[in-house]
């Protein structure tokens, strides 16, 4: 597939659940048409318009006069931006909007913002009043190809990601790439990790696509951007429709979260942002996949340079193996006792496997002296 700057038409991806079946629309312009989409799934009444502060200057009005003209009435619920906003704290403060809005079951809440607004919003969602609508209308790269499909919703704990929540599948997803412009540099980059995820996975020639056209993805063209949006959305529905609760297959989609999710709680969620803590995950545990037999160096070499091509880190940040090892043992993927983590075996192909505490610590030191190595060697070749 060529780079193209075209418009392109939608594209409607279904995820597959029986009764809780949903569909993907994506389409450039689509944000317009809000009121209308959710007239079609019958959506009734009150609408509660969850964002935050950044996004709210970009859409809550233009959403609100949409919601508005189809007949809604229409209650925003503004939140501080941040992965430090995904707490039991925001929580009450969207169920102390609902409440004093007078929200019924047949209510409906928005998630119009990034990934930690739809994680918000569907948690919130599937406690009121035990469960009402909602649907996701993602703005980030993250929330469109990741986060907004597959029903995963909740808050951080202090002491580990994603803790408390509930699965909760929306109405619909309506992905609006238009909406990708405004997003900062760092949060548009942060998202490609995710996308360099679904190649990784479970698709070598979109793998060999993001190796070829990087560079027009990094400008947004057009063409390139819809097709990476709509290729994660059908990977992620696949994997999604056979494996909603996680039990099995649905575990490959946390390549390079079992590293990421603890390097997050070690930052206190201020310093590497989501993506960027996956993309080190994802090269680091490609590297822990070639330590233990699973792969060859020519797999961690394409996902590292892959990574550093989207301009993502790519290296571990000053952590002890005891804080980092801790912090894999306070994540949800933990199973009785024993920290499992996906690891490919080939690009395309990933498996799920257990993790022994000293086989990780042997190599994560023989990580620590090959950099130190490579440090000393560019400061011998700087001088």
């Amino acid at each position: 597939m060529a780079p193209s700057k075209a418009e392109t038409p939608q594209e409607t991806i279904h995820v597959e659940l029986g009764a809780r079946s949903y569909d993907i629309l994506i389409r450039r312009g689509l944000l317009k048409d809000i009121g209308a989409e959710l007239t079609r799934l019958r959506c009734a009444g009150k609408v509660g318009v969850v964002t935050d502060r950044n996004l709210a200057g970009h859409y809550l009005k233009p959403v609100t006069r949409v919601l508005k003209a189809a007949g809604y009435t229409v209650v925003p619920i503004v939140l501080p931006p941040g992965e430090r906003t995904k707490t039991l704290r925001a929580i009450s403060t969207v169920m102390d909007a609902l409440v004093n809005a007078r929200f019924e079951r047949s209510s409906t809440l928005l998630a119009l913002g990034g990934g930690v607004i739809g994680d918000i919003t569907g948690f919130a969602a599937a406690i009121y009043q035990r469960g009402i609508s909602f649907v996701q209308v993602p703005t980030s790269l993250v929330a469109q190809v990741d986060s907004s499909v597959g029903g995963k919703t909740g808050v951080d704990h202090p002491k580990g990601k994603n803790l408390i929540g509930a699965f909760n599948q929306p109405r619909a997803v309506f992905i609006d790439p238009a909406t990708l412009r405004t997003l900062p540099p760092r949060e548009w980059v942060a998202g490609l990790a995710e996308v360099i995820k679904y190649g990784v996975i479970e698709d070598q020639a979109f793998f060999e696509y993001l190796e070829q056209y990087m560079g027009p993805i990094l400008k947004l063209d057009d063409g390139p951007v819809a097709h990476i949006v709509k290729r994660s959305c059908e990977i992620k529905a696949q994997v999604v429709s056979e494996d909603e609760r996680e039990a099995d297959r649905r575990r490959i989609l946390n390549f390079g979260h079992t590293i990421g999710h603890a390097l997050e709680s070690l930052g206190g969620y201020r310093g590497l942002i989501h993506g960027e803590a996956v993309a080190v995950g994802m090269v680091y545990e490609a590297d822990l996949a070639r330590h233990l037999g699973h792969c060859d160096q020519d797999v961690v070499t394409r996902v590292r340079s892959l990574v550093e091509a989207a301009g993502l880190p790519a290296r571990l940040p000053n952590v002890t193996f005891s804080a980092l090892w801790n912090a894999m043992q306070q994540d949800k993927k933990v199973s009785a006792g024993t920290v499992y983590c996906v690891v490919p075996d080939r690009i395309g192909s990933v498996r799920v496997v257990p993790l022994a505490k000293a086989q990780t610590r042997t190599w994560f030191e023989a990580v620590r002296v090959r950099e130190a190595g490579l440090r000393t060697v560019k400061k011998k070749r700087s001088r």
